[in-house]
């Protein structure tokens, strides 16, 4: 995944995708936060029967994939949440200081057998592979070591992660251990996404055993890891559908792409003035990386899920907020920008349209069958059913 996004910002064809930006003075107080946190947030103290790794995003202070498993488990689970990228959850635990300083020392260059060779030859593009390597392999094994330390201790029975494709050395170091993992859905799967499509289902190191899923439409819409199973497990964070407002648009923009689709939703503005066009950041988004256009609105207030159970249309390119706009009752329109592909099988089923012209927005679908992507939740089922 970090020689894919490299890839395609090195590239142009996208942004960064979440970009983490810091001051000085945020840094400073990172370190005094990590040396404090190894007296107050030791994960080594307690006990507890499963661990629990949240998104490190939270709207309104609520992570809304782990939030009923939580629950569910209650003063059984160690929560482990870091506070690099973002605020962690009240009552967690993390090994945050270890997390930065395995990756303090390391040398400038691995050998990397002619990958970056390779890539440039195929793609055009210069991405530093070795120096990645030489940065990540030696954090990643430093880390895998700790985290057996931390499984050991507990005597863990389950691991429940989210986005395990940037949790390897948790997931490694419980297979090590012969640790059952489950993964929880956060966001859209298809093909295109390296953290998920391994087409022809070979052995992967290093993966859960299980991925839980939003809806049956994510369990086989990509190539899983070999021996990886699925499950629905719903999604209990969804609003109910409000009111609908008829003329509200909203635009939900990715780092990646949020210039371009910013000029599509201007294009909309002028070619429906009736409409209100709302243009929606994403939670990494700033309004100062945009300069907004009069005829189109900055929605920065309030929950994303909350505004799109009220609009009409929504247009947007690969984000997962489609899907749940999709389930919230919107017509959805996919702006034709790269990575409208992960978009292919809802447009090809009807559920979407791919939006060449601003003109096609009113001609956008509604989907008929919203829980094969959002199902009722079921998590309660799975998590009695199988050993915590």
């Amino acid at each position: 995944m970090r020689v894919f996004h490299e890839l395609t910002r090195r590239s142009g064809i996208h942004g960064a995708p979440h970009p983490v930006r810091r001051s000085p003075y945020d840094k400073a107080a990172l370190v005094a936060k990590h040396v404090s946190g190894v007296a107050t947030r030791n994960p080594f103290f307690g006990r507890y029967d499963a661990l629990v790794v949240p998104h490190p995003r939270k709207p309104s202070g609520v992570e809304i994939y782990t939030d009923e498993l939580r629950a569910a488990l209650g003063p059984s689970a160690l929560i482990l949440d870091s506070g690099i990228n973002g605020i962690p959850l009240t009552g967690s635990k993390n090994l945050d200081f270890f997390t930065s300083a395995a990756g303090a020392v390391h040398q400038r260059q691995l050998d990397d057998h002619g990958i970056a060779t390779a890539l440039h030859k195929l793609t055009g593009v210069s991405v530093p592979v070795g120096a990645l390597l030489a940065r990540e392999v030696p954090k990643h094994l430093r880390l895998r070591a700790l985290y057996r330390a931390l499984l050991r201790r507990h005597r863990i029975k389950t691991v429940y992660v989210v986005v395990a494709y940037f949790h390897q050395h948790i997931v490694g170091a419980a297979r090590d251990l012969g640790i059952r993992v489950v993964e929880l859905q956060h966001g859209a799967i298809s093909p295109f996404h390296l953290g998920y499509s391994y087409p022809g289902r070979p052995v992967v190191a290093d993966q859960p055993d299980e991925l839980w899923c939003f809806g049956s439409y994510w369990t086989n819409v990509a190539d899983l890891p070999a021996g990886m199973k699925t499950a629905v497990v719903g999604a209990p964070f969804l609003p109910t559908a409000g009111p609908k407002d008829p003329g509200r648009v909203v635009f939900l923009s990715q780092g990646t792409i949020g210039a371009e689709l910013l000029h599509v939703a201007e294009s909309v503005a002028k070619e429906h003035p009736s409409l209100e066009v709302l243009y929606r950041l994403h939670p990494s988004e700033r309004a100062s990386d945009y300069t907004i256009p009069a005829s189109v609105q900055l929605s920065t207030d309030g929950s994303t899920l909350d505004l799109l159970a009220s609009a009409t249309y929504q247009v947007g390119v690969s984000t997962t907020a489609l899907f749940e706009g999709m389930a919230l009752g919107c017509r959805t329109a996919v702006a034709n920008l790269p990575g409208h592909e992960y978009l292919e099988p809802a447009i090809a089923q009807g559920h979407a349209l791919l939006m060449t012209r601003p003109k096609q927005l009113t001609s956008a679908p509604l989907c008929i069958e919203p829980a094969t992507y959002y199902a009722p939740s079921n998590l309660l089922r799975l998590t009695a059913d199988q050993p915590q």
